[in-house]
């Protein structure tokens, strides 16, 4: 995924399935300058990490 896609679904009034490592997600932030996402695993919302945009997956 590239920055702008992930900042496409983040402001989306709909759900978009987003998987990291296999995983689904929530993004909270999209960071263009440094290409990454603050993002959580849905089933562990305490479990926030910064990861780079291209290693996320969209459903």
């Amino acid at each position: 995924m590239d920055t702008g896609r992930a900042k496409q679904i983040l402001e989306s009034p709909r759900e978009i399935g987003v998987q990291y490592n296999g995983s689904p997600i929530w993004i909270q932030q999209v960071d263009e300058t440094a290409n990454t996402a603050r993002v959580y695993l849905k089933n562990d919302p305490d479990n926030e990490m910064t990861v780079n945009v291209t290693q996320l997956d969209e459903l």
